[in-house]
């Protein structure tokens, strides 16, 4: 048996991913803050 919320991995994804960050000026300025850290993951 599945467990209830299915889809928030997709979500998770969609809204903190890799691709979703580089989509705005924004989310670029987090990798690069987390770049310039030394972050091993950038984005989930």
């Amino acid at each position: 048996m599945k467990r209830t919320l299915g889809g928030t991995n997709r979500k998770r994804k969609r809204t903190s991913g890799f691709r979703a960050r580089m989509l705005t000026v924004g989310g670029r300025r987090v990798l690069n803050a987390r770049r310039k850290k030394g972050r091993h993951r950038l984005a989930i």
